[in-house]
Parts: C-alpha cells; sequence; structure tokens
C-alpha cells in the first residue's frame, strides 16, 4: 500500500474525529495528513521516517500558530453587554432602593428579557422610568430619569 494513502486516510478519519468533537484540536494534526499525502506523492522518494518527522513539525507548528491566534483575537462575551444597552429606558415594575433591588421592564427586549433585577443609588418608586447606567452581573444599575 502506498504511504500517500496512509496519510490521506489518517487525515480523512482525523478530521472526522474533529468534526464529531468541535474542539479544533483535531482539525490541525488531520490538515497536516493531508498536506503529507500530497508531499508523498509530489516526492515519492521523501523516506517515511522524515515523512513522520515533518508531519509532527507541522502538526505542532499549525497548533501553535491557531492557538497564538485565538489568544491574540478575544472571543466576544455571549449574552452580556458590551455598552449598548447603556442609556436604554424602562419603567420601574418593584420599587428600587439602596437597600432593596428591584425590578425594570423595557418594552423591547434587553439582552434577551424584557424584565430584569435592578439596582439604584437612590429609591426609584414604582411607574417611574429609569435608564440603564451599567451592567453589574445579573442585574442593571439604573438612575431615575430627570
Amino acid at each position: 500500500m502506498d504511504v500517500m494513502w496512509v496519510w490521506f486516510g489518517l487525515g480523512l478519519i482525523l478530521l472526522c474525529l474533529e468534526m464529531l468533537s468541535g474542539t479544533l484540536y483535531l482539525l490541525w494534526p488531520g490538515m497536516a495528513a493531508l498536506v503529507m499525502g500530497l508531499l508523498s506523492w509530489s516526492l515519492p522518494v521523501f523516506s517515511t521516517a522524515w515523512q513522520i518527522v515533518v508531519y509532527a513539525i507541522f502538526s505542532v507548528l499549525a497548533v501553535l500558530i491557531w492557538r497564538k491566534r485565538e489568544k491574540s483575537n478575544p472571543t466576544p462575551r455571549v449574552g452580556q453587554a458590551q455598552g449598548e444597552e447603556i442609556g436604554r429606558q424602562g419603567v420601574i415594575i418593584a420599587t428600587v432602593s439602596p437597600a432593596q433591588p428591584g425590578k425594570i421592564r423595557f418594552s423591547q427586549g434587553v439582552m434577551g428579557s424584557k424584565e430584569w433585577t435592578a439596582v439604584a443609588d437612590v429609591e426609584i418608586a414604582i411607574d417611574q422610568p429609569a435608564s440603564i447606567i451599567a451592567v453589574e452581573g445579573n442585574s442593571l444599575r439604573v438612575a431615575p430619569l430627570a
């Protein structure tokens, strides 16, 4: 059996396993195996021992480059505001005070929900309009509208 087909087979097996796992860790060794299949096809005098060494180098380099790019491109925090909700206005539906959190309702959903736990530095009565000044974990810091 030609070594080229072994590399192509290994590459396809690793890529199939990658599709099952979804971790991206098997993608790069799978791609390196496919590259080795192309190299062994184009350079048939390339010994098997050297092919294994070059495959290991390709795999490690591909994973290192991928990891370095992942660290330099931070992933967005899904479900968390990054400032775009600041200033949105809603109506207080449960009294908010510095000592007791309340609730605020929005006409259109904010980050997937129309009602949120609200905290404030001053007391805000029911049915009073308020606006978001910060997102603090699972609650919104609000301020009364003037």
